[in-house]
């Protein structure tokens, strides 16, 4: 649990390979009242134009590393990264503690009766474990990962398969899940899995909040 402004929070940390779902089951989570922190859409914050990581990434990688519009080309990046491991490491030691602190942030300030934090690298860090109370996985065969993020972003399969390979194995994934969802059905699937979740991690929120202020 972590403290905030409004008391202890309860935090579910939600993970899961690319291609694989969690964007989704974080969406509905947010739809039944659950407070939501993504570290993506916080990373894609950082870096959008004006956004606080880009005067380093310009200093670290040049005006290149960046669109006519000043966010940085993330397609561009990923290629510079993928080829070159000290490029990738100058590039998390930039943007992971910007993420790390405005993560802190947001988490204090989020609403709901529990809190989903969104980490696609939740195993591969290991970082943000340590503020979870439960870890759950959205889970699917890397066949069809690849299948989607074919559909989705057009990748090449070479670059599928180098982002696979930059990931967790689903094993090591599941290793960490204290829940699974499995995404390999229909969506509507997915959402019963999801819903019946909710009911889970709300009922668990409200005790361990509870014994928390009780103690």
């Amino acid at each position: 649990m972590i403290d905030s402004p409004q008391g202890p929070r309860w935090v579910l940390a939600l993970t899961g390979g690319i291609g694989s779902g969690k964007s989704a089951v974080a969406q509905r989570l947010g739809e039944l009242g659950a407070g939501v922190v993504d570290t993506d859409l916080i990373a894609h914050a950082l870096t959008a134009p004006g956004g606080a990581a880009m005067p380093a990434l310009m200093a670290a990688f040049g005006p290149e590393c960046a669109q006519a519009d000043g966010a940085m080309d993330r397609a561009a990046m990923r290629a510079r990264v993928f080829a070159d491991p000290a490029a990738r490491q100058q590039l998390e030691a930039i943007l992971h503690p910007l993420i790390r602190q405005h993560t802190e942030r947001a988490l204090a300030d989020c609403p709901g009766e529990y809190l989903v934090l969104v980490v696609p690298l939740l195993v591969e860090t290991g970082s943000y474990l340590a503020l979870a109370d439960r870890v759950l996985v959205v889970d699917c065969p890397e066949e069809m990962q690849k299948q989607r993020v074919r559909a989705r972003n057009g990748l090449a399969d070479s670059q599928i398969d180098a982002i696979l390979a930059s990931q967790a194995s689903r094993a090591q994934r599941l290793a960490h899940a204290d829940d699974v969802i499995d995404n390999s059905d229909s969506f509507a699937q997915l959402g019963l899995q999801v819903d019946a979740k909710h009911g889970y991690y709300l009922a668990l929120a409200r005790l361990a909040c509870a014994n928390r202020v009780a103690d």
